[in-house]
């Protein structure tokens, strides 16, 4: 069997960063996405980094069992196992040009957007685990499932940076919600599988820079000790540090990397 790492979300900003990390520790991955067109153009700019590395794209639904196992049946006929997940796939509802007068008040707050949003970003990341996760066990491999949570998940959005202008733009509770149960997950997940040699941990970034309104950048950065976002390669080395063996003694751990807003 060849080892590969899975990680899904991988058409976002991030889950491409995720998985040029583990290309340039010289990992197989496999990046998977339901956005067909996002994957496409992701494959292609992996290929044109790294165009001699073994790279498989697939698309897939991380909210449905079906779509997952369809995915890892595929895999084995190729003989390939997932040694490593990056569980990324997420709906961000974050503030733009295009949205910034959505409103998403906790008062007016759907509950079918609330349903969505956690089927994906936190339904997702337990259906991957338990399936690919299950496949580790079985196949006694030692693997690494990295859950991607967020400063969120060990603070409360600050409502007052979308607050400018005739911006309505409010951070949802589900973003807050999805984010606190990714670390319960891990959390869980580490003590559950333990003695398997499975090692279960979490990754939290800040803000990163995306194009965000100047007035929300300079906002956000008041609320950071380091001045100023992230930005989306500043975590590569956090993803290879979790996903190899120089963090063989670590599980249940969520690794917050936010410029020290969290500390304030």
């Amino acid at each position: 069997m060849i080892k590969y790492s899975l990680i899904t979300g991988s058409a976002g900003l991030l889950g491409r960063q995720h998985a040029t990390a583990l290309l340039e520790l010289n990992y197989n991955i496999v990046i998977t996405d339901i956005d067909k067109a996002g994957l496409e153009k992701t494959f292609i700019y992996l290929k044109k980094l790294h165009p001699t590395k073994k790279i498989i794209k697939s698309l897939m639904d991380v909210s449905s069992s079906n779509s997952i196992k369809k995915n890892i049946k595929n895999l084995r006929k190729k003989k390939i196992i997932i040694n490593n997940l990056i569980n990324n796939a997420a709906i961000d509802s974050k503030v733009s040009k295009k949205n910034k007068k959505k409103n998403n008040k906790f008062e007016n707050f759907d509950l079918n957007i609330w349903n969505k949003e956690i089927k994906v970003g936190l339904t997702g990341a337990m259906l991957c685990s338990k399936i690919v996760g299950s496949d580790m066990v079985k196949n006694k491999i030692k693997g690494n499932i990295v859950n991607i949570a967020s400063d969120l998940s060990v603070i409360s959005p600050n409502q007052n940076i979308y607050k400018y202008k005739n911006n309505k733009f409010t951070k949802p509770v589900t973003y807050s919600v999805i984010k606190h149960g990714i670390v319960g997950l891990t959390k869980y997940l580490s003590t559950y599988w333990a003695q398997s040699n499975i090692k279960v941990n979490s990754l939290s970034p800040g803000s990163v820079l995306n194009n965000q309104p100047k007035e929300f950048q300079k906002r956000i950065k008041k609320l950071i000790p380091m001045n100023r976002l992230a930005n989306s390669n500043e975590y590569k080395g956090a993803i290879k540090f979790l996903c190899c063996d120089d963090s063989s003694y670590m599980t249940g751990q969520n690794l917050v990397i936010d410029g020290g807003r969290s500390v304030w």
